[in-house]
């Protein structure tokens, strides 16, 4: 890999942490490259004026008075490329987003375009502008002056309690103490080194501080830049949060819904540590960095802490959390039995365990994985131990997967154990003949399922013959201990198997996979085949889409190849994309592939089961694994990803001797199907110490995100090999949007204690199919390169007419869906905001831009209609007048939208249903046509591409249409907050908004 490092101008000792420092920066000035409208760039030293009212550049053709802008004109500050010059081709590629920003000034909204030699730079001159901005109309004074700060008096405060002989000094090795217990994770020797250097700078040397030191070093050591900055942009009362701003912050940037003033409260209460700021409902940056290190802001969505998915589907349905000789404690061979394996694995909500039975030298079985008499473990002590853990991390369903290795004599004890063990637990009731599908988890919630052979109906004897499988003999073939051949000319091994285990298998019952055609004639939805994961692959690549069309009605097992003697894992995901539910893992092993394990079954409550994605379980759908690009009808989304800060960062195990210094950098991994793979890294934080900052925007395009695990690596930049510090792995399905912490957890997947990534996240749609747009945004796209979703011929004429009435629909879904799309993305941009944007930040942008200036053109939204119009009285400038008229097209494309969306929505949904129709008619019909052999399956290829296509378009439109309905809501909203709306009642609720026009009967 390419060696990249972050470069900064900002003096290493130097520590933005206040307005006051942003602001001293400001007034010494520095050097900035200004951007002309023709693309060039030019270097120039800008300087704040010491009255703070103007900020000047030299060198300049103009005179003095006018290479200046004065505070007082200034609408907004944005960072990042948000102006058409910033934006243009020219200059994109030539430095990064969070190195630029520009200043919108004047009445007629003029833009010095920037760009700074580092985001730290850039941070510290918008916070000082906009805070300069907002109090500039008051007398300028030199911030952190006058009144002692909420925060100055919070910390004077712990002092003072510390300061038990009230002598105004306390012992260093306390004040280390206290800092330490206020912010948990940072090194003692961090804070005793800020000491040395603060009371060296005073020349007040000794073993005792005064408040005033302390109240310094704490500022230094605990303030986070990055969070700071956040906290100004969002403030209306320079240093701290009041309850509307902090309302603000949860509802625009972390896309909390139904937020109110009470909840406010509640945040601050429990997080501001100064008493008068919880009395005042103030939070100042203390409070905010902990409530956003805290669970209530965490990047994994709390809904999922809990089951919150339908589990009343059939268990075929779903992915189920498996282990592979979960007993072993090291590697598969040379590893040792140990019972506490079991226990690690039920407590990580595992549902399937796999126990191999063998001959017990003391007359019962035992499992046991190595030729060792001394390594086993009976298997009434392994019984016992599942009885008592079976259901403590998950009520639903355990399948135990017992391979037979054993005599028929043990198998019979076996048998008698289980059932005495688990008694009412295990599940006996013999299968519906009459049902299709397998019971689903909630209706075996608290059972016990055995999964193995049974003997065939016609064997009425104590014990019979059973084909063998595989799996389990590759063991005591490597140790020696298999004792039967194969049987001549290929064909499966037979073993003896006793009638009380084999009635012990009801809904589980092990079968000998043949081929895909028998299994769709033959097999019954009770029985179930094993796979070694080369054959599994050689099926994922060959033939992937009948791989995922015979999960939906029956369970696969895949099992690790033999040839892993290391105890190493497969990658679930070349699996899970085909539907495969239960793969399974050697739990013993760390790693990427358990990570990704790990991660996955996070969701759901971490109950062991995980609902697939709807197109993998509908009977009639299109679906093809190893698709390259978006799929039909499933709405690809694009991750807006930010890795903003690392915190406490731990030195890779084993790297004493490199010494303290540890360089690090993030790389963030997206796995799922083929299309949607992708890895994209951060620059290297050179000499960051435990927290460094990285300040880097990655994106990623999401086809299908119901099967999507984001997974975050830092890792130690090295030339000898790029060492591994810290990992976390979640489902994409999971992540909340806005600014969190990510808990970075070890190899072995612990948690590091208070070891985090600090990172923003935007979620937005890409839609109307195709590739993404270069930018990877959901740009503007002409009519001319506008692709539409087509039906395909399955070359039967009455179904072919039946899908081509649906030709006109499928294209005026698109025409609707992606006129609103691209009147948004113009609006946004217009805005200075990202597509990731929502409604009510581009209408307290225009606002913010009103309310700043004296001479402001008077604008509003007639809140009393329910497409408001935004009105202007008088002239106004030509920046504000194509947002006017951005949003004047967005709102009639909404409507268009809204008030054709269900008639358009009737006639997909109609062609949709006259096509099933054909479906249980569908092989009568394909015989009459005499179709076979490949024009057969590019027929039934057809038809369930055109049934996915209209399903998946129709609830794109529906979804498209609530989102239209949710950004009128967001208006009505905004409109009243931030006092542009008139006419205005209370905001309407999306659902109170007059129903649009009902399906049109055909």
């Amino acid at each position: 890999k390419k060696k990249t490092v972050s470069f900064s101008s900002m003096p290493n000792d130097r520590k933005i942490n206040s307005t006051a420092a942003c602001i001293s920066l400001m007034l010494e000035g520095c050097e900035l490259k200004k951007v002309r409208s023709n693309s060039r760039m030019y270097s120039r030293f800008f300087v704040l004026d010491a009255d703070m009212r103007s900020v000047r550049w030299e060198p300049s053709k103009k005179d003095s008075e006018k290479a200046k802008i004065e505070i007082k004109s200034v609408k907004e500050v944005r960072v990042g490329k948000k102006t058409p010059v910033l934006r243009s081709n020219g200059l994109s590629d030539q430095f990064p987003d969070e190195c630029a920003f520009s200043i919108i000034y004047g009445d007629n909204y003029e833009s010095l375009d920037l760009v700074a030699s580092s985001a730290d730079v850039v941070n510290a001159w918008v916070m000082g502008l906009r805070y300069l901005v907002s109090y500039g109309k008051h007398s300028p004074e030199a911030p952190g002056t006058g009144h002692p700060s909420l925060r100055t008096s919070w910390i004077s405060s712990v002092f003072d309690l510390a300061d038990l002989e009230k002598s105004g000094r306390i012992p260093v090795s306390r004040a280390v103490q206290l800092i330490k217990a206020l912010n948990p994770g940072m090194k003692s020797s961090t804070i005793e080194l800020k000491f040395k250097e603060l009371q060296k700078a005073s020349e007040r040397p000794g073993t005792e501080v005064a408040c005033d030191l302390f109240v310094e070093a704490y500022c230094e050591l605990c303030t986070r830049p990055e969070i700071f900055f956040l906290l100004v942009q969002f403030s209306s009362n320079k240093e701290y949060l009041c309850v509307k701003d902090l309302l603000m912050f949860l509802e625009v940037e972390q896309g909390m819904e139904g937020v109110t003033e009470e909840k406010c409260l509640e945040i601050v209460s429990k997080y501001e540590p100064s008493k008068e700021g919880r009395e005042k409902g103030y939070l100042a940056i203390d409070g905010f960095t902990r409530y956003l290190l805290s669970a209530d802001c965490s990047i994994f969505d709390p809904q999922h802490r809990k089951v919150c998915q339908d589990m009343a589907q059939p268990l075929s349905h779903y992915y189920i959390s498996s282990a592979h000789s979960a007993c072993l404690l090291e590697d598969n061979f040379w590893g040792r039995s140990d019972i506490s394996g079991y226990i690690s694995a039920l407590g990580l909500g595992c549902r399937s365990i796999e126990l191999v039975l063998w001959d017990g030298p003391e007359g019962e079985p035992v499992v046991y994985t190595s030729p060792s008499a001394a390594s086993c473990v009976p298997f009434r002590a392994v019984v016992g131990l599942i009885d008592q853990h079976a259901f403590t991390a998950s009520a639903y369903p355990l399948i135990l997967c017992l391979v037979v290795r054993c005599s028929a004599p043990q198998q019979r004890l076996a048998a008698q154990c289980l059932r005495k063990t688990l008694g009412e637990k295990l599940y006996l009731e013999p299968p519906d003949p009459v049902a299709s599908y397998l019971p689903s988890p909630e209706e075996l919630k608290g059972r016990i399922l055995i999964k193995g052979k049974k003997l065939p109906p016609t064997c009425e004897d104590s014990e019979g013959e059973v084909s063998d499988e595989e799996e389990g003999w590759e063991l005591a073939r490597r140790l020696g201990q298999e004792d039967r051949e194969a049987p001549e000319g290929g064909g499966l091994r037979r073993v003896r198997l006793s009638r009380e285990l084999s009635e012990l298998v009801s809904l589980c019952q092990a079968v000998p996979f043949q081929d895909f055609e028998s299994s769709r004639r033959g097999q019954h939805y009770w029985e179930m085949c094993s796979f070694s994961e080369v054959e599994a692959g050689r099926f994922a690549n060959e033939c992937p889409a009948e791989l995922v069309s015979y999960n939906k009605r029956f369970l696969s097992r895949i099992y690790p190849s033999p040839m892993r003697i290391d105890a190493s894992n497969m990658n679930p995901q070349d699996f899970w994309k085909c539907g495969c539910q239960m793969v399974a893992m050697n739990y013993q092993t760390p790693g990427l592939m358990m990570d990704l394990n790990a991660g996955w079954f996070r969701q759901n409550g971490a109950c062991g089961y995980v609902l697939r994605p709807a197109i993998m379980r509908e009977e009639v759908s299109y679906f093809s694994a190893n698709a390259k690009d978006s799929l039909p009808g499933v709405p690809a989304q694009l991750l807006h990803l930010k890795v903003i800060s690392g915190q406490n960062l731990p030195k890779p195990k084993g790297s004493g001797a490199k010494g303290e210094v540890v360089e690090p950098y993030v790389c963030a991994e997206i796995h799922g199907i083929p299309a949607d793979c992708a890895e994209h890294r951060t620059k290297t934080a050179l000499q960051s110490g435990d927290n460094p900052i990285f300040d880097e925007s990655l994106e990623f395009q999401i086809n299908l995100p119901e099967l999507a695990v984001l997974r975050f690596v830092v890792l130690d930049d090295d030339y000898i090999g790029d060492e591994f510090i810290a990992q976390y792995t979640i489902p994409f399905e999971c992540l909340q949007p806005g600014y969190r912490h990510v808990p970075l957890q070890s190899l072995a997947g612990e948690p590091l204690p208070h070891a985090t990534l600090f990172v923003h996240v935007a979620i937005t749609d890409r839609r109307g199919g195709g590739k993404g747009h270069r930018r990877g945004l959901a740009g503007r796209r002409g009519r001319r390169v506008r692709e539409y979703t087509s039906t395909k011929a399955t070359g039967i004429k009455a179904i072919d007419e039946v899908f081509r009435t649906a030709t006109q629909p499928l294209r005026e879904a698109t025409d609707l869906r992606e006129n609103v799309q691209n009147a948004l993305v113009s609006f946004k941009e217009l805005c200075g905001l990202t597509p990731a944007a929502n409604m009510k930040q581009c209408i307290l942008t225009v606002s913010t831009w009103l309310l700043h200036s004296d001479s402001a053109p008077s604008v509003t939204l007639n809140l009393a209609e329910q497409y408001p119009p935004m009105e202007a009285q008088g002239p106004i400038p030509d920046l504000l007048r194509k947002v006017l008229t951005a949003y004047e097209t967005m709102i009639q494309t909404s409507r268009t939208l809204i008030e054709s969306a269900d008639a358009v929505y009737g006639k997909l949904i109609q062609a949709q249903q006259a096509g099933m129709d054909f479906h249980k008619e569908l092989h009568r019909i394909e015989t009459k046509e005499g179709l076979r052999g490949r024009k057969l399956q590019k027929a039934l290829e057809s038809f369930a591409w055109n049934i996915t296509v209209l399903k998946g378009q129709a609830d794109l439109l529906k979804h498209a249409k609530a989102e239209a309905l949710d950004n009128l809501w967001q208006i009505h909203n905004a409109g009243q907050s931030c006092g542009i709306g008139r006419n205005g009642s209370a905001s309407p609720e999306p659902s109170r908004l007059p129903a649009p026009l009902e399906p049109i009967p055909e």
